[in-house]
């Protein structure tokens, strides 16, 4: 009796160099920081009638790092935005080569976000730049934006390299 392919079912990760199980694991921590601060700032606004200033700045700066890690998770496991109906009906060749350009692409762009992102991270610790509603050096939060991005650029030349192999990636 063969199974039947179910499109609800998880698919699995593919094999990769780091697992995918690190970017899991930071993605599930900033978003339950998240959790938890946007949940004291409701019970404090509720029970007190005053808001703590502090939950926008760290969960817009969560946000981002959460936008990011899933970018990277997407990238290494082939699960980036795509217009599937211009490729679906290729052949499998037509289709990697597809998957190789939209990856190529992908990798410029963020390869000129962590570029620029660090020459912003860069200008604001050397100016000395607060944010505004906490005071706190803005770098603190503008470095993930190139760290991050790297990550999403190794994942995606990860990808791309076993597609040249000849996987699935």
């Amino acid at each position: 009796m063969s199974a039947e392919l179910d499109p609800t079912d998880p698919v699995p990760d593919p094999p990769t160099r780091v697992p995918l199980s690190f970017e899991k694991v930071l993605v599930a921590a900033a978003m339950a920081a998240m959790a938890l601060i946007t949940f004291a700032n409701v019970a404090t606004r509720y029970l007190t009638n005053v808001s703590l200033a502090f939950t926008e700045e760290y969960s817009v700066a969560l946000m981002v790092v959460v936008a990011l890690l899933g970018t990277s998770l997407a990238m290494a496991a082939g699960r980036h935005v795509r217009i599937g109906t211009l490729v679906d009906g290729l052949a499998p060749p037509a289709r990697r080569a597809a998957e190789v350009a939209a990856l190529a692409l992908c990798v410029l762009c963020f390869g000129v976000l962590a570029v620029w992102g660090g020459m912003l991270a860069w200008d604001e610790y050397e100016y000395e730049v607060m944010s505004s509603g906490l005071g706190h050096p803005q770098w603190w939060y503008t470095a993930f934006l190139p760290v991050l991005s790297v990550a999403v650029v190794l994942r995606a030349l990860g990808r791309v390299a076993r597609l040249l192999r000849g996987g699935d990636g």
